[in-house]
């Protein structure tokens, strides 16, 4: 959007500010939803919408792995399944066998770490600790064998240090504060959807309930403070969070220990990761993704409810046709207007009376129940208002 008006590459200067400045509008919007109790907003991300987001954005975050595990230089940006297989295979000149033959053993060696611990749970520090070794690993035989200059991709040398602050480059006033706060909004909106929907998804994996406004403020802060330390808008990463979950992570202590090793990475360790090889670190998001693919609970919505089922791969096929945010905006309009289907065409069930007892059931239920001869009595399983009472009549 900030491109539209202003060119990153001819003002470079006001483009920072600008997207600075967005991103504190952002975060003051995401926070004020939370700190105005609008978190049950998130319980139309239902538990088949979650499905099929998690398969569906496993899958792409696979696919755009590709571009590691291959070799290919040239890759798309899009997420799209489309644009990704094609930028796949339209570049097959830039494959690399090095990389692929590379690609494979560290794959194997982690999938053969995940299956260890999941088939013996005591040994679940093969899981955990297999990643750090493939890093190790392919970092002494790329630089052993100088293997950067035989196809193999590596990080190379990366700028140390924090960003700087940023807090005097925010931008509220002047002819573009219509659209810093437009910008923000929108981003605000799309950012706080994603974070959500993958806080949720690892939730419902671990059993754990997420408050929908903790998270909207905490979204939101987040993004507040990120805009005064030279931060774009910011959310919870679908592939990173995969990754802790695939460690073994359990509480959000892992989410210190994750913090200050980076901040200390980025400070003394930056050298270290110089011949790191992209194709590894590649493997290691497909590893933990791919177990995200909940194909039993995708059995099991299709056999309780067939509604949610189609939720679920309109989810599914938003995410991997479409985008992340466009998937997510399909599954919970569909879920909404079940929502609404449900109260303007409300069920009804003839009851009877459960012999002996002043208990009246529904009479396809309950074989025993018995109908009251002379009375039709029905249970309306929705409150009756303006929407349904013309449908009600009509019945």
């Amino acid at each position: 959007m900030l491109r539209q008006e202003v060119s990153p590459t001819k003002q470079p200067l006001l483009f920072l500010q600008l997207a600075f400045s967005s991103t504190f509008f952002a975060g003051l919007f995401q926070a004020s939803l939370g700190f105005l109790r609008l978190g049950f907003i998130i319980d139309f991300l239902s538990k088949a919408t979650l499905i099929g987001f998690m398969a569906g954005a496993a899958i792409i975050v696979s696919l755009q792995q590709l571009k590691s595990l291959l070799g290919i230089v040239h890759f798309t940006p899009q997420m799209g399944l489309v644009p990704v297989l094609s930028s796949v295979f339209h570049q097959t000149n830039e494959w690399s066998w090095q990389t692929i033959l590379m690609g494979v053993c560290f794959l194997g060696l982690l999938l053969l770490a995940r299956h260890v611990s999941m088939r013996r749970p005591r040994l679940f520090w093969t899981s955990a600790g297999a990643p750090l070794l493939s890093v190790i690993l392919s970092t002494l035989v790329v630089f052993a064998f100088k293997a950067q200059h035989h196809g193999i991709s590596i990080i190379g040398k990366l700028q140390e240090g924090l960003n700087p602050p940023s807090w005097d480059m925010l931008h509220f006033h002047g002819s573009y504060l219509g659209l810093v706060m437009k910008t923000g909004l929108i981003t605000g909106i799309i950012s706080l959807t994603e974070g959500i929907a993958v806080g949720r998804t690892f939730a419902a994996l671990k059993n754990y309930q997420v408050d929908g406004n903790k998270e909207m403020i905490a979204i939101g802060l987040m993004n507040i403070v990120g805009s005064s330390t030279s931060c774009y808008v910011t959310t919870g990463a679908f592939s990173r969070s995969a990754v802790n979950h695939n460690a073994g992570a359990k509480t959000a202590v892992s989410n210190i220990v994750m913090s200050i090793t980076v901040m200390v990475t980025l400070l003394f360790l930056m050298p270290l990761f110089q011949y790191t090889p992209n194709v590894v670190l590649g493997a290691i998001i497909v590893t933990a993704v791919i177990g995200l693919i909940d194909v039993p609970a995708a059995y099991a919505i299709w056999k309780i409810d067939k509604f949610d089922f189609v939720v679920m791969l309109c989810a599914f096929f938003g995410v991997l046709f479409i985008s992340v945010q466009d998937g997510l905006a399909i599954a919970v309009g569909i879920s909404i207007f079940k929502i609404l289907l449900q109260i303007t065409r409300p069920k009804t069930v003839m009851l009877g009376n459960i012999p002996g007892t002043d208990l009246y059931r529904n009479l396809h239920q309950y074989k025993e129940a018995i109908r009251i001869s002379g009375f039709l009595i029905l249970s309306i399983e929705a409150s009756i208002n303006f929407t349904n009472t013309t449908y009600l009549k009509e019945r």
